[in-house]
This record gives structure tokens, sequence and C-alpha cells, in this order.
């Protein structure tokens, strides 16, 4: 099993960036399919981005879409999202999470295993 733990959130205005960690313990994250979540007060949860364990392709929701960008550093056994041009509707608690599947993305059926607790990010002037 792999520990995930989220950080880098915070109050930024809109336009602002912000970069997500994600960093796991417990095993190697290269073995997993990994995706970043996020919720909204009041609001259903909905995937932000996701990368493949087969073959490392990334996706991206439509309004997230060349504004964030997924990675994975396999030194540091972390996946980062970097996140820019924020808006004040990217406000919510992000969350990563990994399932050992070679593929997951693709297949749009986002049951995952591990769950971090999540990082608040707060978009507002």
């Amino acid at each position: 099993q792999v520990q995930l733990v989220e950080s880098g959130g915070g109050l930024v205005q809109p336009g602002g960036s912000l970069r997500l960690s994600c960093a796991a313990s417990g095993s190697i994250l290269n073995n997993y399919a990994i995706a970043w979540f996020r919720q909204a007060p009041g609001k259903e949860r909905e995937v932000v981005s996701c990368l493949e364990r087969s073959d490392g392709h990334k996706y991206y929701a439509d309004s997230m879409k060349g504004r964030f960008t997924i990675s994975r550093d396999n030194a540091k056994n972390a996946v980062y999202l970097q996140m820019n041009s924020l808006k004040p509707e990217d406000t919510a608690v992000y969350y990563c999470a990994a399932v050992a599947l070679f593929r997951l993305c693709v297949a749009g059926s986002y049951n995952m295993d591990y769950w971090g607790k999540g990082t608040l990010v707060t978009v507002s002037s």
C-alpha cells in the first residue's frame, strides 16, 4: 500500500499560480496510476488530471487543459500539479489518489484505492 500527503495549497489571487505536491511513502509511486481530484463546498468531486502508469500519458479535464500540468518525479517519489491562471471557480480541496492499474485515465472509471487528505486552494481577490 501507499500513503499520500498533499501540500502546497493556500490563498492566491485570480490569475495567480500554485504548485501542489503529492508525496508518497510506503511504496513506489511509479507502480500506480495517479489522479488529482478536487471538491468545492457543496459540490461533487471531479477529476482534475490523471497520469497513466503504463505509458505516462497525461489527461486533463477540459476546464483545466492549458492551465494545469501534472508531472511525476520518480527520484522524489512524488507527483505534482502545477496550476496557472487560477480562477475563483478553482477554489476547492484538492486530493491526489492512486490505484495499481496500468490503464486508468483512458477508461474514465476512477475507482481509486488510496487517497490523501487533501489541501485547500482558495482563489480570491
